[in-house]
């Protein structure tokens, strides 16, 4: 199914679940969808969300509780009790003896937990970041500080580079690695126009058995699906959709970065929430007089967390199928 029959059918359904109910942004783009901005986490108990345990700078080197509780990741814990690492890497099922990618590391939020756990266990972590000939001054100097603070520390191990973006796909050779990961991105490559593509990308470059893990802001479904994303929430079941035209199967999915706080309408988009904490358009000087509190209050977004694998046999369909009209291949 093509992105825009697929786009048609959600917003279609969308429009009925809902009877009638109800220039893109950037910000994420230049950070790959992190950044270092910090939370309090009091908004967590207040939504009803249970904040993690401390973490336990007493566990044994090498496991993830030992990352997790790294003293090099500062100010990032602050943020553990929305975004859940320990939890959403054992959802993932990583092994952290294989080849992990992670997708757009922007800051390095994940990084500093995934290098460090990756390294201890002999595996090799790959930062997917923009490539060094991008257009953008911002996002070359995004990569350069990315692979600076990767080397500034030898608890990360070697940190190996790939590159991604709308125009380049060197992430790895086909087929040699173990787990794709990627943390509130779908929407930035759903503003470029190459969402479809990134699957496809993410499919060739897993072994058969591989893992593909995703977190990403959650539109409801039964709203209507922006193609462009412009808000920075997707359908659950429109990134479903693209995993498994891309080949994936779905293996599971998780609550586990759920906020039912969230309502998924505000006035700048998923930015209005911390930790970006918007009060004006993009592109405009902040707006003292507009009304933060009741959006802190709401706390980080409403996540998906999904899981998929590439088959051990390959769903792709070949080019010979699909000039037979896809059903080459299919056993009676």
């Amino acid at each position: 199914m093509s992105r825009f029959a697929l786009l048609t059918a959600l917003s279609s359904l969308a429009l009925l679940s809902a009877c009638g109910g109800g220039e893109p942004d950037t910000t994420d783009v230049e950070t790959g969808g992190d950044d270092s901005a910090m939370v309090d986490t009091e908004m967590a108990t207040e939504n009803g969300l249970a904040p993690q345990d401390p973490a336990d700078s007493t566990a044994t080197e090498g496991t993830l509780e030992w990352a997790v509780a790294g003293d090099w990741r500062g100010g990032d814990t602050a943020r553990d009790v929305w975004r859940h690492p320990q939890e959403t890497l054992e959802f993932f099922e990583i092994d952290p003896s294989g080849t992990i990618v992670e997708i757009w590391p922007g800051g390095g939020w994940y990084a500093r937990i995934l290098a460090p756990w990756i390294a201890a266990n002999g595996g090799t972590y790959i930062g997917a970041t923009f490539p060094e000939s991008s257009p953008s001054e911002a996002r070359r100097e995004a990569r350069a500080n990315f692979l600076a603070e990767m080397a500034s520390n030898p608890v990360y191990g070697q940190v190996q580079a790939g590159d991604f973006s709308a125009d380049v796909a060197n992430i790895a050779p086909a087929g040699s690695v173990d787990a794709v990961l990627t943390f509130r991105n779908v929407h930035n490559w759903m503003s470029g126009g190459f969402a479809e593509r990134a699957f496809a990308d993410f499919y060739t470059v897993l072994r058969p058995g591989g893992v593909l893990g995703v977190v990403e802001h959650r539109l409801p479904d039964t709203r209507e699906q922006d193609p462009r994303a412009s808000t920075g929430y997707v359908q659950e079941a429109y990134i479903i959709a693209l995993a498994e035209e891309a080949g994936f199967e779905l293996v599971g999915r998780s609550d586990v970065n759920a906020n039912p706080a969230d309502t998924a309408d505000h006035p700048f988009g998923v930015w209005t929430l911390p930790p970006v904490s918007r009060t004006s358009p993009f592109g405009e000087p902040e707006d003292p007089a507009f009304d933060r509190e009741p959006y802190d209050a709401i706390g980080e977004s409403d996540r998906m967390t999904l899981l998929f694998r590439k088959p051990l046999r390959d769903n792709t369909p070949s080019d010979a199928e699909e000039d037979a009209g896809g059903d080459a291949g299919e056993e009676g």
